[in-house]
């Protein structure tokens, strides 16, 4: 704006004070009325609580990484904030309810079916029980969520995949079963320590052998009328914090009741918590291969109080070659020569399996800051520490087969936070430090 000689004169002859407070008031007349449909810019706390979901919900390796240096450029981003994000998890709204038949979940670019029950006064604002039930062959998980659905009560939400023949033992079986559960919780407000895997028959072989590779994920396991191979029972070792509850007839003719009995004896030698309950009922055309429906009550009961903890202080991993993934807060990475099972996990019986060779992982914390270890077959492994384990303002101390493996300060990062927080999808499972230790051979 072009100011003349005279109007310069009038400038300076107005004290300073109120020529301020008429700049001011032609300003806010220039700018015109407000609009009443404006909104606030998102505060950064808030832009940053939604880079963070994104970024658990993409399944875009490359947005992921752009979105975590995102992140980490956030000036809010601090380790504390980062955490209470991911501790608070997503908002849930308002989603469909009852019985939900065939809705579609996909595994490897496939898709599969499983049904789904939600309590009709399902509130997203509160936490749910989650069962995951695993039908038997000839059936499919829409048959199971119509028996079980009447008999949970309101607390609790019930998923039941469907997969050819029941063969819940494979690989694909086993993704299918992970799958469902990341999809449920992805659309539902679930608890992640009351999740529980149960299964009949063929189910309940799924549920041993699901629940032992992926124990953490689960509060409770419930395998009916099932049993396992000789040469898997090892697995049983992983148990250590997740409590069973098996049901089986004395007068099953399809899954002899020996079977539930031999791993109620080795659960019994390990000292794990478990509960066996045994019928003599015979159904009209399953004999006494059948889960009644009188012991439904108990089992429920069970669930009632069951709840996972998610970081406990002491965890055994055993593993095949082929799940070299994280249990816990403890991962194996490279092994001397074990046992690898095929997708149909024992069609192949070569010397490794036959002799059960597998690898061995015992952590446990022992004292303040201190952690032993002590492995078998194992050449390198990780840990993932959390407060609850370790004070991180301490040197820590960890020795693997009675040495000294690492000792020293660990830094809390909020990249390894992010990272392990994607791939866990699991808001109690938070770890912010990750340690690579090499096993020195023992003398």
């Amino acid at each position: 704006m072009h100011i003349g000689p005279p109007c310069r004169r009038l400038v300076r002859s107005i004290p300073r004070h109120l020529l301020a407070a008429y700049i001011l008031i032609f300003a806010l007349r220039a700018a015109g009325p407000a609009q009443a449909d404006e909104v606030p810019s998102e505060s950064p706390s808030a832009s940053l609580s939604t880079l963070i979901r994104t970024y658990l919900a993409t399944t875009d390796p490359d947005k992921a990484e752009a979105l975590q240096a995102e992140i980490l450029e956030n000036p809010r981003a601090t380790l504390a904030v980062v955490t209470e994000l991911l501790r608070q998890g997503q908002t849930y709204g308002a989603a469909p309810v009852g019985l939900q038949p065939g809705l579609p979940v996909t595994v490897r670019e496939r898709t599969y079916r499983y049904g789904l029950y939600v309590p009709p006064t399902y509130d997203p604002a509160k936490e749910y029980a989650l069962v995951l039930c695993l039908h038997g062959a000839g059936f499919s998980g829409d048959a199971y969520l119509e028996r079980w659905q009447t008999r949970l009560g309101e607390n609790y939400i019930l998923a039941c995949p469907t997969y050819m023949q029941g063969t819940w033992w494979t690989r694909h079986g086993e993704e299918l079963v992970l799958a469902t559960l990341r999809t449920v919780q992805s659309r539902y407000h679930i608890d992640p320590d009351r999740v529980f895997l149960t299964g009949m028959s063929n189910g309940g072989i799924g549920t041993y052998l699901v629940g032992t590779h992926d124990a953490p994920l689960f509060a409770g396991l419930a395998p009916m009328a099932s049993g396992l191979d000789t040469v898997l029972m090892p697995f049983l070792e992983n148990l250590k914090n997740t409590p069973l509850y098996m049901i089986h007839g004395r007068q099953d003719d399809v899954m002899p009741v020996e079977l539930s009995r031999a791993i109620a004896q080795e659960l019994t030698r390990l000292g794990y918590v478990f509960q066996y309950q045994e019928h003599d009922l015979v159904h009209p055309m399953a004999g006494g291969h059948f889960f009644p429906r009188e012991e439904l009550p108990a089992l429920v009961r069970w669930f009632d109080r069951q709840r996972r903890t998610a970081v406990p202080k002491r965890l055994i991993v055993v593993r095949d070659a082929t799940h070299l993934t994280p249990f816990g807060w403890a991962r194996i990475d490279a092994t001397d020569r074990i046992a690898a099972f095929t997708d149909l996990l024992t069609d192949s019986r070569d010397e490794a399996i036959v002799n059960r060779r597998y690898a061995r992982l015992h952590a446990e914390i022992v004292g303040p800051n201190r952690i032993e270890v002590r492995t078998e077959r194992v050449k390198r492994y990780s840990l993932y520490l959390h407060e609850a384990l370790v004070d991180f303002s301490q040197p820590v101390t960890i020795t693997t087969n009675g040495r000294i493996g690492f000792q020293g300060a660990v830094v809390p990062r909020v990249e390894t936070l992010l990272r392990d927080a994607r791939q866990r999808q699991d808001r109690r499972m938070l770890f912010p430090v990750l340690l690579h230790l090499t096993v020195k051979d023992t003398p």
